[in-house]
């Protein structure tokens, strides 16, 4: 089993859908502070299950949600999904691939 894909949508600084694709074995996020390589982190965190809005260095779940700037207005909701190879079968269902997503909403 391993990561494929990465999607994400209102979360934190990723205002309009975003996918990342991982095809090799070994994948880096790099780039200059302010660019949002920890809520990539943070994404992953919160799609897998991660509860406490706090060690994703929010307040309340609204934290998680695109604010908005001035040319792009907030998001009522935040979603991230990701995509795992399944063909090694470590999850006992029929299917090659498994999409997990989880959603946040505003109010």
């Amino acid at each position: 089993m391993y990561l494929k894909e990465l999607t994400i949508n209102g979360f934190k600084s990723f205002a309009k859908k975003s996918e990342l694709e991982f095809s090799a074995q070994v994948t880096g996020i790099v780039g200059p502070n302010g660019s949002g390589k920890s809520n990539v982190a943070e994404a992953f965190r919160f799609v897998l299950g991660e509860q406490s809005v706090k060690s994703m260095r929010g307040k309340k779940g609204e934290d998680l949600i695109f604010s908005g700037t001035d040319t792009a207005g907030r998001a009522n909701r935040a979603s991230v999904s990701v995509l795992l190879d399944n063909s090694s079968k470590i999850f006992p269902i029929d299917f090659d691939e498994v999409t997990i997503e989880r959603v946040v909403h505003r109010d």
